[in-house]
């Protein structure tokens, strides 16, 4: 049985229970009211998004050493996986709309952002990301300030809305010994708004019926390949710039096991990927993805990137590998109401 009774500081938890499994979750409310998550959209979303456009990439970990290494992973338990749910969200080209920004105040009081996707739920309002980019690592506990997600993301536009976030749910060691295994977080989103004057929101129904959501996949063998969305900007540590961070990016490349310095962890994987760590945070690394479809199943979260190579440039990135305690956070959180913030229309 898998049984983690870790303290959880000022925080909150639950235990949840399956056939033989329980694991206890760390609960991080982030807008646990209406009228206060009316306070944070409107904050992003006033003065034409001037807080949206005028955020930083956050770059708490954002580079690690990184060693590649031959052994295999072993799953701790059998596979599982979730299926993806494929809505009407038409996004240029192959990219999805189930990626997108997660914007937040950090502990420097200042606007920042990671990656974050759209992940299939009861009531198709979950979003992960990596931990570090919903608990504030650098306070003693709670989660980072006005938290809220943008999918599709584009150029300062937020074309499916806003989702203010409700309620984070992470794993205990994350949370208190900083484990970087459970560098991962899931968070529940309120219905989707927009300012549709200087001050009425108004309601644009559920995150996944909007953009749709992609599957989950737990227990697998490493893939030979795995697509990587997300938002990198930065430089690399030769000087160059390849990306701005106001697109999304898509990087495709073979998966393996990784050692990384510098990040307290001993079953990561990494990603042939030539991801600035800046922002790219939170990206999801999707196997099974269909062009066609935009969905696929999120096997993976960049919680950094490293330059295994030397040649100054990044070309790996780092997630913690998707097993059963994963596996157990995710099903917490899938079945965590929120709701709407405004009144629905009609």
């Amino acid at each position: 049985m898998i049984a983690l009774g870790v303290g959880l500081s000022v925080l909150s938890s639950t235990v949840i229970a399956g056939p033989a499994q329980a694991v206890t979750v760390t609960l991080v409310p982030l807008a646990p009211v209406v009228a206060t998550a009316q306070e944070v959209a409107r904050f992003w979303l006033a003065d034409d998004a001037a807080n949206l456009r005028n955020a930083t990439p956050y770059t708490l970990r954002t580079v690690a050493g990184g060693e590649r290494l031959s052994t295999e992973i072993v799953p701790d338990g059998p596979p599982q996986s979730v299926p993806p749910f494929e809505a009407e969200n038409p996004v240029a080209g192959d990219l999805p709309a189930t990626s997108g920004k997660v914007f937040f105040i950090g502990g420097d009081g200042r606007p920042h952002w990671c990656t974050g996707t759209s992940v299939q739920s009861q009531y198709r309002n979950l979003v992960a990301t990596a931990g570090h980019c919903m608990l504030d690592t650098e306070a003693p506990a709670g989660g980072l300030g006005k938290w809220v997600f943008v999918p599709a993301y584009s150029e300062g536009t937020a074309p499916f809305g806003l989702y203010v976030g409700k309620q984070g749910i992470a794993h205990p060691d994350f949370d208190d010994i900083r484990d970087y295994d459970r560098d991962y977080a899931f968070v529940t989103v309120y219905n989707g708004v927009v300012l549709s004057s200087p001050d009425v929101l108004t309601n644009l129904g559920r995150l996944c019926d909007n953009v749709g959501c992609q599957g989950l996949a737990v227990n697998q063998p490493l893939p030979p390949t795995a697509d990587v969305f997300g938002y990198p900007a930065g430089t690399h540590p030769d000087g160059t710039a390849p990306y701005t961070g106001q697109t999304l990016e898509r990087s495709t490349g073979a998966t393996f096991a990784v050692k990384a310095t510098g990040l307290p962890a001993d079953r990561l994987v990494g990603v042939d990927s030539p991801f600035t760590g800046e922002g790219s945070l939170g990206s999801a690394w999707m196997t099974g993805y269909a062009n066609d479809t935009r969905t696929g199943y999120l096997n993976g979260l960049t919680i950094s990137v490293a330059d295994t190579d030397g040649d100054h440039r990044y070309d790996t990135g780092i997630s913690p590998y998707f097993d059963t305690e994963l596996f157990l956070v995710y099903r917490d959180a899938a079945h965590r109401w929120t709701g709407s913030i405004t009144r629905i229309p009609g």
